[in-house]
């Protein structure tokens, strides 16, 4: 039975989601939710799945590996998607790409042809989004906004993957604005991907967390991932 506590929490985020999405008058259903599952066990992300968050996302390759075994077993019969949303190594790839639906972090077109590659060579199609630095930080990931069309193109026409959008992770700052700023700039970015031959239907934009997932929605995010705000990145794993 999934915990009551979690339940409430799940809820709470699906009505924060809602709310924005009417805000900005857009549908909620227009916007995915991603639970983002760094360092949570096997039973939390379980009932997370079972009570409607099919879309669950880890950070590292070997966390992801170390649990998917189990996670799949857990959800027999219950649909749901794996995606990859951290930092990628092209050394990583071969041992993510069986696992996982998605790889939300491709940043360049070197990474774009090792997961090509790998995914050739298991009969998978994966789909990918172009990871953007909107923001300039050098704490964070992805292509810088100048190359992010171009990345995206190299995608086109390589019949193992799919290219679905762009991600982001915003602008850690108190400033609304310019966090906002950061969020429209992947927009426009969206709308030149789509602009290519083949990239009519890349229209995802994931973007947006726990704590600006409104500012995102506002902007046109489809699809928030979405940690804290659920609770489910507070329980460490198990040691011993």
């Amino acid at each position: 039975m999934t915990d009551p506590d979690l339940l409430a929490r799940l809820d709470t985020v699906r009505d924060r989601v809602a709310a924005a999405a009417r805000s900005a008058g857009r549908e909620p259903d227009a916007i995915d939710i991603l639970l983002a599952t760094k360092t949570q066990p096997v039973a939390l992300i379980a009932g997370a799945v079972r009570a409607g968050f099919g879309l669950v996302g880890e950070n590292r390759v070997q966390e992801l590996v170390a649990k998917a075994a189990d996670l799949d077993d857990a959800l027999v019969g219950v649909p749901f998607e794996r995606h990859f949303i951290g930092r990628l190594q092209s050394n990583k790839v071969r041992a993510l790409v069986p696992l996982v639906k998605c790889v939300q972090s491709v940043h360049s077109s070197e990474l774009v042809d090792r997961l090509a590659a790998v995914a050739a060579e298991t009969g998978r199609v994966l789909g990918v989004f172009v990871q953007v630095n909107v923001s300039g930080e050098e704490s964070k990931s992805g292509a810088a906004p100048g190359a992010a069309v171009s990345i995206a193109a190299a995608v086109v026409g390589r019949p193992s993957l799919r290219l679905r959008g762009l991600m982001t992770i915003g602008l850690n700052s108190p400033d609304r604005q310019a966090v906002a700023d950061g969020y429209r700039l992947l927009r426009s970015l969206g709308a030149d991907v789509c602009a290519l031959p083949g990239t009519a239907a890349a229209t995802e934009l994931s973007m947006g967390m726990s704590g600006d997932l409104e500012i995102a929605i506002a902007e046109g995010a489809t699809m928030v991932r979405v940690g804290s705000a659920a609770d489910v990145r507070r329980t460490p794993p198990a040691t011993g």
